[in-house]
């Protein structure tokens, strides 16, 4: 037999996850929303929680899950279209520590009108965020001149500005979100191999602008074939 002996370091099972920065989940009543609900989610919001416009890297993240349409496939991106909700899906909002109680407190029992769909936010809880080295984010603001090369050109250079080497990244299909100024233009984006310090910084404070629209935000992902899909 022969004799091994083999060291390996397993920075993922030793790091620990800092709690300043959490993900507080709150169950909610809601039939349908816009598919192309970014902004309209993002006003809403605001509008019950005004001091929410004065924190910084407040993250809201999209609702993408929110469809099951009964496994029929999701109808076509846009405020016109609808999706149906599922009791399961929670509205999640990334925020600093200091803030998740008063988050919680003024946000539980309000009824929010997101483009006309009523939406009831009940009870929050919290979530720490995620160790996973493959992180996933749908929206990205991305330039509408760019194609896809460059798109990953700026974000290696703004990766790397943060101290995170880019080792793959997959880029994923464009999709423009609906504001009163225009439209924005996002790619979504899977990042592997991070290692899980990289992982958590970028998570906390995401890549890009428009975090209150879902924008940049980074959730951990299982496997590419969604994204290469164009998920």
């Amino acid at each position: 037999m022969d004799t091994m002996f083999w060291q390996q370091e397993d920075s993922e099972k030793t790091f620990q996850v800092p709690d300043d920065v959490v993900d507080v989940l709150f169950a909610m009543d809601c039939r349908r929303l816009p598919v192309d609900h970014a902004y309209a989610l993002s006003r809403a919001i605001k509008n019950a929680l005004p001091w929410l416009e004065e924190e910084d890297g407040v993250g809201i993240h999209p609702l993408h899950k929110a469809g099951s349409q009964n496994r029929r496939e999701l109808p076509e991106h846009g405020t016109d279209s609808h999706l149906i909700v599922s009791r399961r899906t929670k509205l999640t909002i990334r925020v600093r520590k200091e803030r998740m109680e008063a988050l919680r407190r003024d946000l539980q029992g309000v009824t929010l009108d997101v483009a006309g769909c009523p939406m009831t936010v009940r009870e929050g809880r919290v979530r720490p965020l995620s160790k996973e080295t493959t992180v996933f984010s749908r929206f990205v603001a991305a330039r509408p001149d760019r194609d896809e090369g460059a798109f990953l050109a700026g974000v290696a250079d703004e990766l790397r500005s943060m101290g995170i080497q880019v080792r793959k990244a997959l880029c994923g299909k464009s999709t423009p979100l609906s504001t009163p100024a225009g439209p924005l233009y996002t790619r979504s984006l899977l990042l592997a191999d991070l290692s899980p310090e990289e992982s958590v910084r970028l998570q906390r404070s995401g890549l890009g602008p428009h975090r209150d629209m879902g924008c940049g935000i980074f959730i951990p992902h299982k496997g590419v074939d969604p994204v290469r899909k164009g998920g």
